[in-house]
């Protein structure tokens, strides 16, 4: 860092890499005047220079080597916006020991290798940021560092991926199958060729393990987590939700327990009357309560070329104005402490309300026995609705929600009953979100 200048070198032309460069090339003037700084973007490694992008890239260095970008003296910044996994973390970690401040937006690195990239970053006096990891636009990570550092953080309830949140959106809107509405999301943008990892629940997973990593103050365990995807989630089942006044969201949980965290991600049942519910197509939210800030939430979009860029570079000039203040010391990193590890309850100990449905072939009795299997498992039956036969085969949909009950019981009582040979192999069972603050 020289007179105040910032240098910088982008890894990966991609999307993301393209609004960074965008905001680094036209927003100087904005930056200098709010920051005192001057962004300089030295220099970029892309294998795709074919490809045409709206950028004015006339005085930066246009490179196919990465590592002439991590190993340039000159720079000060390496922004990696690859993604995958590798080579991204062999860049990342090149970089953090040629005592090169990182920014990244790889969610699954951080989630899942974070305890390496931060030892790595302490050791070598340098920082390793990404706000962009989780929720695109939002600055849910500053939040959590920053906004919200005097307060124990007691809940955190997410709509973390933007594409289940589309899908799921256009089900309950417009009464579509869970497969028409995929197919129209893919046709958007809004969902990839390969859509396992959004609508599978894994990409809600890294970002929650990110966000209870930092609510907790040291690194989760990204295996530990319950991670239930959308799927099975039928047309049906959205109808019988709005009967009972409530909207099926992915929803990523963080509770703070007396005995760990309870950290899941799976399809939820959200009283319409809460803000969540009300979080529709690709945009993302994340409701926090703190323990003096009471009640918090962050909404706003979760993905894209121009939101994910502005995250990156609020993290570029937040590292910068760090560098100003502390010249010539080190950087110790700020977010996370990796030698500290987060125990997280198994799901097994967890209580929940449940929504169950189940198709059963269409005679005398079959209520009583799901109901008498319940029972002998400690469950009690809220509320029940039964139609009448549906299609052709003589069978009828058997909605149930249940009061509270341990996660253990309901999965021995799920086994038990689909045993009974009049009930369908196409059972369902989802969790009711009941925490209203």
């Amino acid at each position: 860092m020289n007179d105040h200048e910032v240098n910088i070198g982008i890894l990966g032309l991609g999307t993301v890499g393209t609004g960074v460069a965008k905001i680094l090339l036209t927003q100087q003037e904005l930056l200098k005047t709010r920051s005192t700084l001057t962004f300089r973007l030295k220099s970029i490694a892309e294998i795709d220079w074919e490809t045409k992008r709206d950028l004015n890239l006339d005085g930066v260095q246009c490179l196919t080597d990465a590592r002439r970008v991590i190993s340039d003296p000159e720079i000060d910044i390496v922004v990696e916006t690859i993604g995958g996994t590798e080579p991204a973390f062999s860049f990342i970690c090149e970089a953090l020991r040629n005592r090169k401040h990182v920014v990244t937006a790889n969610k699954a690195l951080i989630a899942t290798r974070g305890r390496e990239l931060f030892k790595i970053a302490k050791e070598n006096g340098v920082d390793l940021l990404f706000e962009a990891s989780v929720g695109g636009g939002i600055p849910i990570i500053k939040g959590l560092r920053e906004g919200l550092v005097a307060n124990k953080i007691e809940k955190m309830y997410g709509i973390l991926n933007g594409t289940s949140n589309y899908i799921l959106t256009r089900m309950h809107q417009d009464e579509l199958e869970f497969d028409q509405a995929l197919k129209e999301a893919q046709a958007k943008g809004f969902a990839e060729a390969d859509p396992t990892l959004d609508v599978g629940g894994g990409d809600a997973a890294h970002k929650l393990t990110i966000l209870a990593s930092l609510a907790a103050s040291g690194m989760v365990d990204f295996n530990a987590l319950y991670v239930e995807g959308i799927t099975a989630v039928t047309k049906l089942d959205i109808s019988f939700a709005k009967s009972f006044g409530y909207t099926i969201k992915l929803l990523a949980t963080y509770r703070s327990l007396a005995n760990g965290l309870d950290l899941r991600v799976h399809p939820t049942l959200i009283p319409n009357s809460h803000l969540l519910a009300a979080v529709n197509k690709e945009l993302n939210a994340i409701f926090v309560k703190g323990d003096f800030v009471g009640d918090t939430m962050f909404y706003g979009p979760g993905a894209g070329e121009r939101p994910t860029g502005s995250a990156i570079v609020s993290d570029i000039v937040d590292l910068s104005r760090d560098l100003l203040l502390k010249e010539g010391e080190q950087v110790s990193n700020r977010v996370i402490d990796p030698e500290q590890s987060v125990k997280v309850v198994p799901i097994s100990e967890i209580y929940n309300r449940f929504y169950l449905r189940f198709f059963t072939f269409d005679k005398p009795g079959v209520l009583s026995k799901i109901a008498g299997v319940l029972g002998e498992n400690n469950i009690s039956i809220s509320s029940m609705v039964q139609l009448e036969t549906h299609g052709k085969d003589n069978y009828v949909p058997i909605v149930l929600l249940t009061h509270e009950a341990s996660e253990a019981a309901m999965e021995k009582a799920l086994q038990e009953i689909g045993k009974f040979e009049f009930v369908k192999e196409n059972y369902l069972r989802l969790r009711l979100f009941e925490d209203l603050g």
